[in-house]
């Protein structure tokens, strides 16, 4: 079996299903912390075929409750070898007991119609999973803080070569030196209008504290609301169709006519 194989394989086999009781663990800990989860995993289609993969975000509220499912909407280049392509029905703002939060992955953070579907829901805390890095990607992190008027937290993935356990095919051969970065991380919190307040958190792996003052959105959004008073709706419109996007659909076989 060539390698690819052997990694997606083991990349299905270690899926998530949100039709079982994978979540379970992360659900208790949000309920027995009363806290708020937002946590990008890989998830397995659980409706159709079970064999398609996505890259997706869930978020979980702190009595445990899934919220909101997000599958990332555009695989990027060679990411649409491995996952499948989301719909809208995710694209959600919700209310949390920390404020209103929404999210997106990676890069469809550069997708500016996605950003726009967010920003017209109210998002307060905009929170972005992602396997980018470095300084290109806190400075776009740091504009979309200045176009939303929002708080955006960039959760980085910071990992060494000697974090990959060797059961992993081909660890040894593509990573030899266990101390290697693979990815930096760079987590950040940065404020509404762009300035960084924590982080970012490079090549070290820990927990980001920061203090979200939500009275912030409204002042930063008293000079630029690009949903609001800085729209122009008679020259630009955006439509988002929520439906889930689904290949096939079953319909009940009609009961026999009497007579």
């Amino acid at each position: 079996m060539a390698l690819a194989e052997k990694l997606h394989a083991l990349l299905l086999a270690n899926a998530v299903s949100l039709d079982g009781n994978d979540l379970t663990p992360l659900r208790e800990a949000a309920k027995k912390h009363k806290v708020t989860v937002v946590c990008g995993i890989d998830e397995r289609d659980a409706e159709f075929s079970r064999g398609t993969l996505y890259n997706t975000v869930v978020v979980i509220g702190p009595d445990g409750d899934l919220l909101n499912r997000h599958r990332k909407l555009m695989p990027t280049n060679p990411e649409r070898m491995v996952w499948g392509f989301g719909d809208a029905s995710g694209l959600k703002v919700l209310d949390t007991p920390c404020g209103r939060i929404g999210t997106l992955i990676c890069w469809e953070n550069y997708m500016p119609l996605a950003r726009c579907a967010l920003y017209a829901q109210g998002v307060q805390i905009y929170i972005a999973p992602t396997y980018d890095s470095g300084d290109k990607w806190i400075g776009t992190l740091q504009h979309i803080a200045r176009e939303g008027g929002c708080w955006v937290v960039g959760s980085g993935m910071a990992f060494r070569a000697g974090d990959i356990p060797d059961s992993v095919p081909g660890q040894s051969e593509l990573y030899p030196d266990a101390e290697e970065w693979i990815n930096p991380g760079d987590s950040v919190v940065i404020e509404p209008g762009g300035k960084i307040v924590a982080g970012p958190m490079r090549r070290e792996v820990g927990i980001l504290y920061a203090e979200v003052d939500l009275e912030r959105v409204g002042i930063a959004q008293r000079s630029l609301d690009v949903v609001g008073h800085y729209s122009r709706p008679d020259i630009f419109q955006l439509r988002v169709n929520r439906t889930a996007l689904i290949p096939v659909e079953f319909e009940a076989p009609q009961s026999a006519q009497n007579g």
